[in-house]
């Protein structure tokens, strides 16, 4: 039996949390929680019990090497805030762990080097948990891509619609700092490169990106039609018909996780998302160059009327598009098989010269149309031969985050970005 640490006992942790307590309970045990919030270790801890399973330790980020050192945990699943990351995953590698961690594996190139030499010096392993490779429509379409049904990918269109719940979500929370986050491009965006980088088994070689701020912040309120102003939900009158405020004390979940551990370290996760402190932009394109010489456009908004995606690869026998549209939801707010749910998904080939035909492949139970629950089988189950190579290393999540790192960078300077100049690129490519 595997033994865990979790570190990071927010939103994010409790899909590993369900799986080890339930259906990997007989080959997963936890036997610590970290995190800087006693309350939400507690409410972790309460978890456990409810599934019939004794409480574990709980120690504070800062006893984390502590409880590395006197639990001795054969993994550590990070779950944190994204800029923590790489010191949680340096740490535990080093301290004879393998690691899980959510995505971003990080937030910029420097903390990524980081990771790279504890991977190199410590031999251990770092798993980073991209579950919408898993999803059934996107390891389909990874088929498909194999068997060249469509020729040789010439070029690509991909655009991510974020909706006005769980998009204007990311301007409410900690996210909504470049600092934490490294904006949509890096915290978001690296689900999208990474599935670029997968289903077109290269990478980028030049990066070139235009965003802003055009929607939420303190300086689009008036547009909007946001004449009163309040930083946060919670106790301000003007927030009860504000469409895009969250109330925290209507959901158990988010009330026991976020609003009854406000004493401890205030932090709000009902802010305003027209206040002060944004940094993080909402509208987003990018153009990519890959070495193999595919073209991708890209564009992130998140403002918008339904969730989900449209992608179109163009090549020299045929064109493929697909339309997935998500069920909206907000973070840690309902059900965990809610978060991704599909309504609707199809994928429809157009060859040269023949009839388009739809492709077929089957969705399964659960959040991501069943892609979360393939995911923890890989992880916490039986692993089987996987043609598809789904499973993502720190190479995979090095290079996911590399290219919103450089449409920040690009945005940033008003130039294209080489993927060249990376030092990181620079040592990956010469580990191959």
């Amino acid at each position: 039996m595997k033994t865990y640490a979790l570190v990071g006992t927010g939103g994010r942790s409790g899909l590993y949390i369900e799986a080890i307590t339930g259906k990997y309970r007989h080959n997963a045990k936890f036997v610590a929680f970290c995190d800087t919030n006693q309350t939400r270790m507690d409410y972790a801890n309460r978890q456990l019990e409810q599934s019939g399973i004794a409480r574990v330790s709980t120690w504070k980020a800062a006893d984390f090497s502590a409880m590395l050192d006197e639990t001795k945990p054969d993994i550590v699943i990070v779950t944190s805030m994204d800029r923590t990351h790489d010191d949680y995953i340096v740490r535990a590698l080093h301290a004879g762990c393998d690691v899980i961690t959510e995505k971003p594996m990080t937030i910029d190139e420097p903390r990524a080097l980081r990771i790279l030499d504890a991977v190199d010096a410590t031999g251990y392993q770092v798993r980073v948990t991209f579950n919408y490779r898993y999803a059934p429509h996107h390891s389909k379409m990874r088929e498909l891509l194999m068997q060249d049904t469509i020729g040789e990918v010439l070029s690509v269109h991909f655009e991510w619609l974020l909706n006005t719940e769980h998009g204007a979500d990311y301007f409410r929370r900690w996210h909504r700092e470049k600092r934490n986050s490294g904006g949509l491009l890096v915290h978001k965006s690296t689900h999208h490169f990474d599935l670029m980088n997968f289903w077109l088994n290269s990478t980028p070689e030049k990066v070139y990106a235009q965003g802003d701020l055009r929607f939420y912040g303190k300086e689009n309120a008036e547009k909007r039609g946001v004449t009163e102003f309040y930083p946060r939900a919670q106790g301000y009158p003007q927030a009860q018909n504000d469409p895009f405020a969250l109330h925290m004390e209507d959901n158990a979940q988010l009330k026991a996780l976020y609003l009854d551990a406000e004493h401890e370290d205030n932090y709000f996760r009902d802010q305003s998302v027209f206040s002060d402190g944004i940094n993080i932009e909402d509208t987003l394109s990018v153009l990519v160059k890959y070495q193999n010489k595919v073209q991708l456009t890209y564009s992130l908004n998140a403002y918008l009327p339904w969730e989900g995606l449209n992608v179109v690869f163009n090549g020299t026998q045929g064109r493929i598009e697909m339309k997935i549209v998500e069920m909206s939801y907000v973070n840690a707010g309902g059900k965990r098989e809610n978060e991704g749910s599909i309504e609707k998904a199809e994928i429809t080939v157009f060859p040269l010269f023949a009839e388009p035909w739809k492709a077929e492949f089957q969705m399964g139970e659960g959040g991501h149309g069943g892609g979360d629950n393939a995911m923890l089988e890989d992880l916490f189950g039986e692993r089987k031969d996987d043609p598809l190579k789904r499973a993502a290393d720190h190479r995979a999540g090095a290079m996911s985050i590399l290219t919103g790192i450089a449409g920040n960078l690009s945005m940033q300077h008003d130039k294209p970005i080489y993927f060249k100049d990376f030092e990181l690129v620079k040592r990956l490519r010469q580990r191959k």
